[in-house]
């Protein structure tokens, strides 16, 4: 793994997020805190510890290119803001949620279930004109049923596994 300066990461990271755009390939980011310890886990609270720890970043696109850098604490914020405003700008495929749409799901969701609340009348003679339409509604009527006891099963279930 090659160790640059900031600034040679940057660029070196622009180009390697210019070149995944184009070829549809993955980018993979690291970042750690560096510490000083070694051999074994690092304790990562030391009340006698006053030592300011660098952050390290390491890149990679899975294949032949891997570099990293390494980030004193005193320049983290300038790099971060550059950093970021990089990570914003190369991933355009990123985008808002479409609240249209989840308020149309939601809407269509609340009238299901106010239809579930309502009971079916079933009217209209056994026999002779009509027949058909009390038949469809005692489909309907035993297709609520069914729904309503899934519902129920759910809560219950739901109810279960918070306990």
């Amino acid at each position: 793994m090659q160790l640059v300066d900031n600034d040679t990461f940057i660029k070196q990271l622009t180009a390697l997020f210019a070149t995944s755009n184009q070829k549809g390939s993955s980018v993979w980011i690291t970042h750690k805190r560096l510490t000083y310890h070694e051999g074994g886990d690092a304790p990562m609270a030391i009340e006698s510890d006053d030592r300011e720890y660098p952050c390290l970043l390491r890149v990679t696109n899975g294949k032949k290119i891997k570099f990293s850098t390494q980030v004193s604490a005193s320049d983290l914020n300038k790099f971060h803001t550059i950093y970021g405003t990089l990570l914003k700008n190369s991933m355009p495929a990123l985008r808002k949620r479409d609240k249209k749409r989840e308020k149309e799901r939601a809407e269509r969701f609340a009238l299901r279930k106010k239809k579930l609340l309502e009971d079916v009348k079933i009217e209209g003679p056994k026999r002779g004109n009509g027949r058909k339409k009390r038949l469809r509604l005692i489909k309907a009527w035993q297709k609520q049923e069914t729904a309503r006891k899934r519902i129920d099963e759910r809560e219950k279930a739901k109810l279960k596994s918070s306990l």
